[in-house]
Order: structure tokens, then sequence, then C-alpha cells
């Protein structure tokens, strides 16, 4: 069956147009993780760089009858190790995306923050979903629900910055960016509408740029510019919003895993914030959510490398 990718086809089309991207691949032993990548690759998405023990990758290859002729194969042994190769890969220029492939999130990720990796940048490191819900008009970023834990302030600047930059690279021009809270007054006792509230005011000062921001906002004020009304909130974020800002990771995986479990979204997700974007996959994601994943991390790097 020919997969849909729906509103998120536009992505890979635009990727494709500026010729593949070469992509480190670390450690990809299992089925889902070799085959993310070669389809990649087939798809002229990525140019993939093989990072991890050759003998083990030639035999998955073998399981699955493919061909890996014309795919360089790097030698590295454990998990770690290959993450950190990978990590030198990107530093030095030779990969410009760190794709994951069957370890572990943490083994991976604990290289790419880790001072000793070179990858950090004067950015937090944040992870951003494109989401395309049947349900809702337009593609939905969320952000972020797979890496800060319980950010605090400075690490939500960096968040929405993260995301809004994201969306722009995507297409679109000025984001609205709902910041979520469960309701839509500051009130001191719900932290994250403090913290909403700042956060916009930081926006009105130049200390984020490029969207427009609104909070806090409940999840039906942003969605729906029906339901801010019937509540007296005039928004100019209401039923338009492109991002939504979670208070914690907890909330944001939650909402993306509904919207996928529920509504069946396509779900994207990519690392963002270090010297090069990191396509961030799950067991569970299906191959349609794997190829729009990379395609938006080419995406990314396509345009760090037009800024530089």
């Amino acid at each position: 069956m020919t997969p849909s990718f729906g509103r998120c086809q536009a992505l890979i089309d635009q990727a494709r147009d500026h010729g593949p991207v070469t992509t480190a691949v670390v450690y990809p032993l299992s089925r889902e993780g070799l085959l993310g990548a070669v389809e990649a690759a087939r798809l002229g998405l990525i140019q993939p760089l093989l990072v991890g023990p050759g003998e083990a990758i030639r035999r998955t290859a073998a399981e699955l009858a493919m061909d890996l002729a014309g795919y360089r194969l790097i030698e590295e042994a454990d998990p770690v190790a290959c993450a950190a190769r990978a990590a030198a890969l990107a530093r030095t220029g030779e990969a410009q995306i760190i794709m994951k492939g069957s370890l572990h999130t943490d083994e991976l990720m604990g290289v790419i923050v880790s001072r000793d990796g070179g990858l950090r940048t004067h950015r937090r490191i944040s992870h951003v979903f494109v989401m395309d819900v049947p349900a809702y008009p337009k593609r939905l970023l969320i952000s972020d629900a797979a890496v800060n834990i319980a950010p605090a302030l400075a690490t939500k600047r960096d968040i929405v910055q993260n995301a809004i930059d994201v969306a722009r690279v995507i297409g679109v021009e000025t984001p609205r960016v709902a910041l979520l809270s469960a309701v839509e007054t500051v009130n001191p006792d719900i932290p994250s509408t403090v913290d909403a509230a700042a956060l916009c005011k930081m926006a009105d000062r130049g200390q984020i740029t490029g969207a427009i921001l609104d909070g806090p906002l409940a999840f039906d004020n942003a969605i729906s510019a029906e339901a801010a009304r019937t509540k007296g909130i005039a928004s100019p974020v209401s039923g338009q919003v492109d991002v939504l800002v979670v208070p914690n990771l907890e909330a944001g995986n939650m909402l993306y895993k509904q919207l996928v479990y529920l509504c069946g979204a396509l779900a994207a997700g990519v690392v963002v914030g270090a010297r090069v974007p990191v396509v961030l996959t799950s067991r569970a994601d299906t191959p349609e959510s794997r190829i729009v994943s990379t395609a938006v991390a080419c995406l990314l790097a396509q345009a760090r490398k037009a800024s530089t």
C-alpha cells in the first residue's frame, strides 16, 4: 500500500527538491531503524552514513532482503560509541543530520546534550512535533513533549523560540503560538499561567521573535475561536494557532498521543537547538511518521546551510 502523508506530503516534496542530506544513522540494528533510513534514502531525502557494528547491520539487512550497496558503513561497536561517532561527524560537518536507530533515546541524547559532544549551542535543546491532525485545518506543532521534563521560564523561552523557528522553516511566515495551561487567566497557584504571561511579555520586548504569542490559554480556547468567544476571550491566536506550547513533558506527551491514537494524526518529531537537527523516532512510530520526521530535519539542515 502506498503510504499517505496528508498535508505533510508538501514537506517531503520541498525537502527532496534540495537534494539528499548526509545523515549519520546511529546504531541501526532493528528492522525499523534500518528500514527508516533506507526508505528515506530511496525517496531522495538523505544520504545515510550507517554508524554501528558492521556485521550486525549486514545481518539485519540480509534478513530484510535489503541491498546496502552504495551506503557507507562506519564501524563502531556499542551504542554510546556510535552516538559519539555520529556527534563527531556532525561536529566536523560530515553529517548535517543525526538519526536515531535502535539504541535507547537516553544513550543518544546523553551524547547530544553533553558538553563533550560539541553539539550544544547557546539555545536549550528541545523537541518539536509537526502534526497533521485531520480535524484541524492546518499543520499543528507541539513542544516540548519529549526532552525537557519540567522546564523553567528560561528554558520555556528557548522551547518557544525553537518551535517558532521550525514553523517558519516549514512555511509558516508568522506562527501563532498558544501557551497552554488549564485556564486562561493568570493564577499564582498555577505556575504555568504565570510563565505564559511572562513569555508573552518577553515577546513584546523582543526576547522572543518571529511570531504572535498569547497565553495562558486552555486547549479549547487555543483551538476553537468559538470557545474563546463564548468565554469572552479576544485573542489573535484562538482558532488560528500554529504552535501549542505545553507546560511540561507529561502534558505534551499525553496530548500528542491522544491526537495520534484517537484522532488519527500523523506526528513527525525532531530535536532542535543543537548544531544539527536530530530525528528522534520511537519503535511505535509509523513509517509515514519516520519519513516526515526526516523531511522536517532535512528542511532544517538545508535552512541552516543557506544561512551560513
